[in-house]
């Protein structure tokens, strides 16, 4: 039987089970023109020559555990579980400033992926925001991450920034831009 748990504490294998990453025979490919009259951002979506394959783990520092661990204790994350084990999580905090839940981290394990966990777990996250107070969710992910933004968007998101030096300095030419989507809570 399939819940969902209010996440207090983070167990990090439990997450790096859960935090896998992902693959994408797809990106947005970013341009930028920039001139004193007109700035333009365009997305493309292009066919990759080959599969573009992300591990989050490989990234994922003790500091990252240290700092997750944190938001979750200010009560506004979430686990789905079948029986003893965690097949989603929705690390999310609040930006109180400007009623925002910012959800750091979302994923379902991979051996769970098209169940519509994801679903109900983002709309648990909504249902969570709304009676804390939030106006609106974000979340960021990578123009090479096309099924995240397709899931993002098929859950009431939209694109609504981009940053071309998110990851590095180079990112618009080494492929990796970050793309920040919103979804609206009142």
């Amino acid at each position: 039987m399939l819940e969902i748990k209010t996440l207090l504490e983070l167990d990090q294998d439990g997450l790096l089970e859960v935090l896998s990453g992902y693959t994408s025979q797809e990106r947005y490919a970013v341009t930028l023109s920039e001139t004193d009259a007109i700035t333009t951002f365009q997305l493309s979506l292009e066919q990759l020559p080959r599969p573009y394959v992300k591990d989050f783990r490989a990234e994922f520092s003790d500091q990252d555990f240290e700092r997750y661990h944190v938001i979750v204790r200010e009560g506004l994350s979430l686990s789905a579980w079948q029986g003893d084990q965690m097949v989603g999580v929705g690390i999310a905090g609040a930006e109180e400033w400007n009623r925002t839940l910012w959800i750091w981290e979302f994923h379902i394990h991979p051996a769970f992926h098209g169940l519509g966990i994801g679903r109900w777990l983002m709309n648990a996250l909504a249902d969570m925001g709304r009676s804390a107070g939030m106006r609106t969710m974000r979340v960021e992910t990578q123009n090479t991450n096309v099924p995240a933004i397709r899931f993002y968007r098929s859950v009431g998101f939209h694109l609504e920034g981009i940053d071309v030096s998110l990851y590095s300095n180079d990112d618009l030419t080494s492929g990796e831009v970050a793309l920040f989507l919103k979804r609206r809570l009142d």
